[in-house]
């Protein structure tokens, strides 16, 4: 049976399956997302950050050294969660166990809000959107990625454990729920297009700043041919967008 975003890390396997995949040399999250989301968020010195669906909060962490005033992570697996709070135990990070769509938001209350790959497991961004923007300053930063909708609009020919050689889009323009199976499970993700994403954010009172790709760069990689097998498909959409001031 499909899981849920938070219920599918909760899995005994899918847990164990995705720790041990993030430890690995040359993961698409530490050689693609990872360097666009830190391009774009820039200065963080000073800043009061939400990380919404924070995993296990590594970045938080690393924020918190290099000057942010504040990190709360909003994590909906009480896996994760146990995995952040323990990650953040000897910072002034927060973690608060609770899903993205039910934790309440308040208001002003953050210079930047992130979302690493996490809002495609929501049904319905709109109201989600709002609130972020409620919760960020005049003039603050909201930066997110999600899986590509290249890559979300078909799972045909994915074979979980093995290394996709074709890829296939399909079914681009009929959004909504996609169940995959993967790192051992079955899980629900939400599929939209790359202008359902840019429309939303506009249509929530956002200025969209950036959209990038994630193009694979050489110095990010280790191994040569896992770099050019990254060249053939972009793998994440990262979007900055800001409150007007």
């Amino acid at each position: 049976m499909e899981q849920a975003g938070p219920d599918f890390y909760d899995d005994e396997a899918v847990f164990a399956s995705y720790m041990s995949h993030r430890q690995r040399v040359d993961t698409p999250n530490d050689t693609l997302e990872k360097p666009v989301i830190m391009d774009l968020i820039g200065c963080i010195t000073g800043k009061r950050i939400l990380d919404l669906g924070c995993g296990d909060a590594a970045i938080g962490r690393e924020l918190l050294h290099h000057g942010a005033a504040s990190y709360t992570g909003i994590e909906g697996s009480h896996k994760m969660a146990a995995v952040a709070s323990n990650k953040l135990a000897d910072t002034a990070g927060l973690v608060i166990e609770e899903t993205i769509e039910n934790w309440t938001y308040p208001y002003t209350a953050f210079d930047l809000v992130i979302a690493r790959l996490s809002l495609h497991y929501v049904a319905d961004l709109a109201p989600i959107y709002t609130q972020i923007f409620h919760a960020l300053t005049p003039a603050g930063l909201f930066v997110f990625s999600v899986e590509h909708p290249v890559i979300t609009s078909c799972y045909q020919g994915w074979t979980s454990g093995t290394l996709r050689q074709d890829w296939i889009v399909d079914n681009y323009f009929t959004t909504g729920v996609r169940v995959t199976h993967w790192l051992g499970g079955t899980v629900q993700k939400y599929h939209r297009t790359v202008e359902d994403y840019f429309h939303l954010l506009n249509e929530a009172g956002f200025m969209i700043e950036d959209l990038r790709e994630a193009r694979p760069q050489r110095e990010h990689f280790h191994d040569v041919q896992t770099y050019e097998r990254r060249k053939r498909i972009p793998l994440f959409l990262i979007l900055a967008a800001r409150k007007p001031v």
